[in-house]
Order: C-alpha cells, then sequence, then structure tokens
C-alpha cells in the first residue's frame, strides 16, 4: 500500500478496526501474541531499542496495514518486538507519522492505537524538542507533565469527550524520577510545523505556560488515554527555542544533539522501563 493510499484516509472505515487487524498482522509477523508496554522512539532516543531487551522480531513498518516507513531522518521506519528482563513484551515503534506531513490526524494515531490494539497498557512518548527553560542545555532530558495543543486538531471524532487531567501519568513520573532524581519536567506545546516557531510563538508557548516546544506527542498522548493506556512522556532538549537560542535552528542540530545524548538516554530509558 502506498503512501498516498490507506483505510485510514476513509472517513467510513473505522480506524480501531484497522489497528485491531494491524495488531493481529503484528502478532503473526513477530510471533508474539501480546505486546504489555509500547514505545515511540523520537530523536535521540534510538539506542534504547538496543538495551531494553532482546529482539525477538523486526518488521518493516510498511508491512503493517496503516503504517508507513517514516519520512523523517532520524527514525528507523520499523516495528521491533523485544522481550524484557522480566518475561513481558515491549513494542517499540520506530515508524512515527508526523502531523505536518499531511497524511491526516488518523494515521498520526494509528501507531498508538495499533499497540493498544496488541495488549499494550503503557505508552512511552518520546522526541527531541525545543527548550524555553534557560538553564536546559541541548542533551537534556525532561519529562512531559502536560501538554498544550496547538495543531487545532484532535484524533477524537464526534462526541468523544475523554477527560485528560493527569495525562501524562503522575505515578509514571514518579518512577522515571526513581531512576533519576534530577530529571526535570515541563508542559510541552505541540505545534503543527514543520517550520520552527518564530521567536514570538515561543513567547506565547512561554505565556501560556509552556516550556517545551515541538511538532508530535500531544496528538499521540490522547489517542493514548482515549484506548486506555497510562502515558509517560519524555523529551530530549535537543536546542533552546528561538529567540532564547540566537543561532539559526537546523534540523542537523537536533539530530547531532540526539547522536551525542544517544548512549546516556538509552541507559535513562531502559532502567525505567524496566521499573515500570
Amino acid at each position: 500500500m502506498s503512501h498516498a493510499e490507506s483505510p485510514l484516509d476513509d472517513p467510513g472505515t473505522d480506524p480501531f478496526a484497522v489497528a485491531a487487524r494491524a495488531a493481529q498482522q503484528l502478532a503473526a509477523a513477530t510471533g508474539v501474541p501480546r505486546h504489555d508496554i509500547a514505545l515511540t522512539l523520537g530523536s535521540g532516543w534510538g539506542g534504547a531499542a538496543d538495551l531494553l531487551g532482546e529482539t525477538v522480531a523486526t518488521v518493516p513498518a510498511g508491512e503493517i496495514e496503516g503504517f508507513t516507513e517514516s519520512g523523517v531522518v532520524g527514525h528507523s521506519g520499523t516495528l521491533r518486538s523485544l522481550r524484557l528482563p522480566n518475561g513481558q513484551h515491549a513494542l517499540v515503534i520506530g515508524a512515527r507519522t508526523h502531523f505536518y506531513e499531511g497524511r491526516g490526524v488518523r494515521r498520526v494515531v494509528h501507531s498508538v492505537r495499533t499497540a493498544a490494539a496488541t495488549g499494550a497498557r503503557v505508552m512511552v512518548l518520546t522526541n527531541g524538542a525545543g527548550g524555553i527553560k534557560r538553564h536546559w542545555t541541548p542533551g537534556t532530558p525532561v519529562l512531559i507533565s502536560d501538554h498544550i495543543n496547538l495543531t487545532a486538531a484532535s484524533p477524537l471524532e464526534g462526541p468523544t469527550f475523554v477527560d485528560l487531567t493527569d495525562l501524562y501519568s503522575s505515578r509514571l513520573r514518579d518512577i522515571a524520577r526513581s531512576v533519576d532524581p534530577a530529571l526535570d519536567e515541563g508542559v510541552y506545546v505541540q505545534f503543527r510545523g514543520p517550520h520552527y516557531e518564530t521567536p514570538a510563538e515561543v513567547r506565547m508557548a512561554e505565556t501560556l505556560g509552556g516550556s517545551i516546544v515541538g511538532m508530535s506527542t500531544a496528538l499521540e498522548a490522547i489517542a493514548a488515554r482515549h484506548a486506555g493506556m497510562e502515558v509517560l512522556g519524555l523529551s530530549l532538549i535537543t536546542n533552546l527555542a528561538a529567540g532564547i537560542q540566537t543561532e539559526p535552528l537546523s534540523h542537523a542540530e537536533v539530530l547531532a544533539a540526539g547522536r551525542a545524548a544517544e548512549s546516556t538516554l538509552a541507559r535513562l530509558l531502559t532502567e525505567i522501563v524496566h521499573r515500570l
């Protein structure tokens, strides 16, 4: 199925039925009937997949219904099943669809809904993002405590009312801080992208209470809550946001910061997941 064609593009299609079929296909492809936890690994976080546990199977994302290989450098384009030391299974999603790719919100959250359909009860969402707090330096991991969704979109359709209080689980954040008590936290602001935010937009985000700016995660978190999953969000601060950092922003800078921090992030996330 090409990038331009997916059953999710048909408004008459039930996106949860597509996710259920995708979960069945994953089970057949990996030989793992159920996953207990799922992780979407954004820029800088991919190295954790090698430390979390034993790789049972790696599946090209395009082979599973509703998925496409990631169009963004820094994402692996695969779905990976891991056996954790405690015998549970983790699904590692390296094929995030970003809202700015223009494929619709259903595609953006399909990976989360599929993870829920495999049985996952915990969704770990990671990203590379810009920081507004002046003391954050590139390579700093921070917990997401809440979000502000500035995409003007929602993954929920029709009269679907979902409580987003404690969306980014305080219980899971406490577990993360038991691994690293120095972990700071902040409010993630999702912009549409793909352009970076202007200095004025960053000032607006800060005035609204935001401290992290990026182009993913919030829509996925809403879908995860709707699907009954507990959410842990983590951002890698790859740069200070526009207007706070004086140098021009670039995706190369994001990738470089991710590479520099990858081994540290991998160990941190691995220890957190093992405690979950």
